[in-house]
């Protein structure tokens, strides 16, 4: 187990019957309720001390109303620390009625999510309308959780390259193709998006890149490293991805996993990256 109380980065929460999540039709494992009371169980026997809240793509209508009702059910749920929200970054500088809106929700809300990865264009991440939309966050004081497929990784050194201001969080290490076994060029850039000191990497959802059934924590190991090596120990964040984890992994067995996978850190750098960092990060506490 980690040697600290943990910070839990990539929380999701849900319930299929309140909002209109499409994307979990049909999934065996995942369209059920998962709120607060199944994660307590799930967890049961960890230490988490918070949690930051990510958005689960329900459908446009109901982006808005998720920010709002995660902030409401975070009344009752005191580790839950931090809310990452849905946004139209897409629409430019028109996105600031948005991100206002979002701002007067509460303190909570501490940065925003757009999905780029179902984007048929891999240079989605180029457009200027995008660009502009993610440029002004830093208005508002929101960060950005960047979630692509690794060949967008490109796209997104160049949106970050113009947007100085912002802080961005890579979700789940950028998807590489783990259970293909390909690295490049993934590592490739992945060394060139943590030359940026505003990036930093989530270390989240890998065992769901790799194969659900047959992972080991050796298909893991070389992403890992890599991770550490490009980004460094004050930029790498621990992310559960609960429950979309549980189609490959169980809460408790991630976290053994990345226990496992992080032990030849030094004591200070353990508590970074389970704790330290995220805090920092998402402005915590």
């Amino acid at each position: 187990m980690p040697p600290c109380a943990i910070v839990d980065t990539h929380l999701h929460l849900w319930d299929p019957k309140h909002f209109r999540i499409s994307w979990l039709d049909g999934n065996n494992t995942l369209e059920h309720t998962f709120l607060a009371k199944e994660f307590a169980h799930h967890s049961a026997g960890i230490a988490v001390e918070a949690c930051v809240y990510l958005e689960v793509a329900v459908e446009a209508p109901y982006s808005y109303l998720e920010a709002t009702y995660i902030n409401a059910l975070a009344q009752h749920m005191p580790q839950l620390q931090g809310i990452v929200a849905a946004a139209p970054v897409e629409y430019g500088t028109q996105a600031r009625a948005y991100y206002a809106a979002l701002r007067a929700i509460g303190s909570r809300v501490k940065g925003v999510r757009r999905l780029f990865q179902g984007e048929a264009d891999p240079n989605y991440a180029m457009l200027p309308n995008v660009i502009a939309g993610v440029q002004a966050l830093a208005e508002y004081d929101l960060s950005f959780d960047i979630c692509i497929f690794h060949p967008q990784l490109p796209a997104v050194v160049e949106l970050v390259k113009q947007c100085p201001q912002v802080q961005f969080i890579l979700d789940h290490i950028g998807k590489p193709d783990i259970k293909g076994g390909q690295r490049e060029p993934w590592m490739r850039d992945m060394r060139a998006l943590a030359a940026f000191p505003n990036v930093v990497c989530k270390f989240s959802g890998m065992t769901t890149e790799a194969d659900h059934r047959h992972w080991t924590i050796d298909d893991l190991r070389p992403y890992s490293e890599h991770v550490f090596d490009v980004f460094g120990e004050n930029r790498v964040l621990f992310g559960g991805d609960w429950p979309v984890s549980l189609q490959s992994t169980s809460y408790r067995a991630w976290i053994e996993t990345v226990d496992t996978l992080t032990s030849s850190l030094s004591p200070v750098a353990q508590r970074k990256f389970w704790s330290e960092n995220a805090k920092r990060v998402y402005r915590l506490g």
